[in-house]
């Protein structure tokens, strides 16, 4: 191949052994050899994907089979589930293949002729195929007549008339070969009229005979497949993503939230779910703090951290970019009088794992401002001054919120606790900016759009502390129809109303649990509609603050 791996994991050796009643027993692993490699990626935005386009036309399926038609199928999982191991593997046979399949995606890729990728690999072909139909929530119509046959066939056609019926069970094993193999190989969607100049390309890499286009997506709800012109097989798409999803939601049902699980399954089948349908109220590339910025002034906001936070330097960079100084502050920093809180105007405290994440981390942080008297005073001063403002995320969400009785206007905010779900959550999701006097979200309400939540203690608890009905809600959670909602995983914490920020009466201080620093720009959203420019709506939220400052 030409590749230097500089990582590797050698398994050919590892043996455990352990006593049984007595009886010595040991287990050798199964001979096997896993290297690892990487390169740099000079553009996330050419990433390719496996969800299929819907808006791009007619379009093709197109197989890549570096099997070269083998179809071997010992050791898949297709043998394992017939109870049977095989004796060919699919296998590296041309190191020159591999290399032409990856030089010719990256040629296409660069000129914007692939809508969708996905490497053959685990179930097979019909996997593939499947997981690009779920991951779109499209129909397919696939046709499997150039995979059925075999150099053989030509030769035993005889009577042209029965061709179909005098091989049909030698096509009927090589149907099930050619969708359950798990062979090197690829399934990319391109545009119909780009595919001659698609196939060229292959060619030009020498493999052209690995080329199959083998049928297009559609806008039903069904996966279909023919041979020789007769329907083989037609299922539901979402029966299917139910029947892959099975075994990942009974282990949810017992690791989990039971009723949290079963939501998430059931919402497979719910037809009037259109998936993420974003919606804006401004212009997220009017950067409404270019005046303030152009006046070369700066205020000073602390960034700020406690061990083992990590997502001090997005916010860091976000802050940057809004016209702000953002100085890097741990709370070991204040402790010890290397910095004072009286220097900044605003404060962020940071997302991320603190104290390794054990439960109820934010809350130690909060105790480690609370329990001493110098850094007591300094945040009570801090929040009392009238040109102050403050964001807490996620993790600094918690802490913030165990800090309200110091900040004014917060003694409705409620306690952050377990997930509903009783798991960590990390989704992309939707949420709702509403009508609040928060600084940060000014401007924007009404505003849907994703965003990244990262947590494990995310659920609004009024149980102990605070007055849902007094909150200053300034998010909010809401499902793909556009409502706000406690269902999961649309809201992915369980918090009651969809709760996922809350803010003072004078809206300097906000708390919320999602992470807007991590989406700010448009490019490191895992989706986001074509057409949106640099910037994510999320900025708004930084530029707003720098709008306050003046």
């Amino acid at each position: 191949m030409g590749l230097s791996i500089p990582v590797g994991k050698d398994s050919l050796s590892m043996r455990t052994t352990w006593s049984d009643e007595g009886q010595a027993k040991s287990v050798t692993s199964p001979v096997s050899l896993i290297v690892s490699g990487f390169a740099p990626v000079t553009d996330i935005r050419a990433s390719l994907t496996p969800q299929l386009k819907n808006n791009a036309g007619d379009t093709v399926l197109i197989l890549i089979d570096l099997g070269r038609g083998k179809h071997r199928l010992a050791a898949s999982a297709c043998a394992q589930v017939l109870q049977q191991l095989g004796n060919d593997v699919p296998d590296v046979d041309s190191a020159e293949d591999l290399k032409g399949l990856f030089n010719a995606i990256q040629q296409l890729n660069r000129d914007k002729q692939i809508l969708a990728y996905h490497d053959r690999s685990d179930g097979g072909l019909f996997t593939t195929l499947c997981e690009m139909a779920f991951a779109s929530r499209m129909g397919l119509d696939i046709n499997v007549d150039i995979l059925a046959l075999d150099a053989g066939d030509a030769a035993d056609s005889g009577d042209a008339k029965n061709w179909a019926a005098q091989i049909a069970e030698r096509r009927n094993e090589r149907t099930i070969r050619a969708l359950f193999n798990e062979e090197l190989g690829a399934v990319i969607q391109v545009r119909a009229d780009q595919k001659s100049v698609v196939m060229d390309v292959l060619r030009r890499f020498n493999l052209g005979a690995c080329g199959h286009i083998i049928g297009k997506p559609n806008n039903g709800a069904d996966i279909a497949i023919t041979r020789d012109a007769k329907e083989i097989f037609k299922q539901s798409r979402s029966e299917l993503h139910q029947i892959w999803s099975r075994t990942s939601w009974q282990m949810a049902r017992l690791r989990d939230n039971p009723a949290c699980a079963d939501s998430e399954y059931a919402r497979i089948t719910d037809a009037s779910d259109l998936g993420m349908q974003p919606k804006l109220t401004f212009d997220p590339q009017d950067d409404i703090a270019a005046p303030f910025i152009a006046t070369g002034v700066r205020p000073r906001v602390s960034i700020l951290r406690e061990q083992g936070v990590n997502s001090h330097v997005e916010t860091a960079y976000v802050m940057h970019q809004s016209g702000f100084t953002a100085v890097d502050v741990h709370m070991s920093d204040l402790i010890s009088g290397r910095a004072k809180l009286s220097d900044f105007a605003g404060i962020i405290a940071v997302g991320g794992f603190s104290y390794g994440d054990v439960l109820g981390a934010g809350e130690g942080w909060a105790k480690t401002i609370l329990f001493n008297a110098q850094l007591a005073d300094q945040f009570s001063t801090f929040f009392q001054r009238k040109d102050t403002f403050g964001l807490g995320i996620c993790n600094g969400c918690q802490m913030l919120s165990n800090l309200k009785s110091m900040i004014p206007g917060a003694h409705a905010w409620p306690k952050f606790t377990r997930n509903k779900s009783e798991q960590f959550e990390g989704r992309f999701v939707m949420a709702e900016v509403t009508a609040s006097p928060s600084i940060f979200m000014q401007d924007m309400a009404g505003t849907q759009t994703p965003i990244v939540v990262s947590h494990g203690e995310g659920f609004a608890d009024f149980s102990t502390t605070g007055n849902l009905s007094e909150a200053l809600v300034g998010l909010r959670f809401v499902d793909h129809q556009g409502r706000a909602t406690e269902t999961y995983p649309y809201n992915p914490n369980g918090s009651p109303q969809g709760i996922a920020a809350v803010t003072t009466l004078d809206g300097r201080f906000t708390a919320m649990m999602p992470h807007p620093e991590r989406v700010f720009r448009t490019a490191i959203h895992s989706w986001s509609p074509e057409g949106w420019g640099e910037y994510s709506p999320w900025m708004r939220m930084f530029r707003n603050a720098r709008k306050w400052v003046g």
